[in-house]
């Protein structure tokens, strides 16, 4: 049972990261697009 809760835990915080990985990927991608827009004219 210990067992099965502690690769739960495990699994619950790669999703995590996997979804802040994620997250941050967008936001760089928003921020370059709107940085490139920005610099043509």
């Amino acid at each position: 049972m210990l067992k099965f809760k502690l690769t739960n835990c495990l699994r619950g915080i790669r999703n995590v990261w996997h979804f802040w990985y994620a997250v941050s990927f967008v936001i760089k991608a928003a921020c370059g697009s709107f940085r490139s827009a920005l610099l043509t004219p």
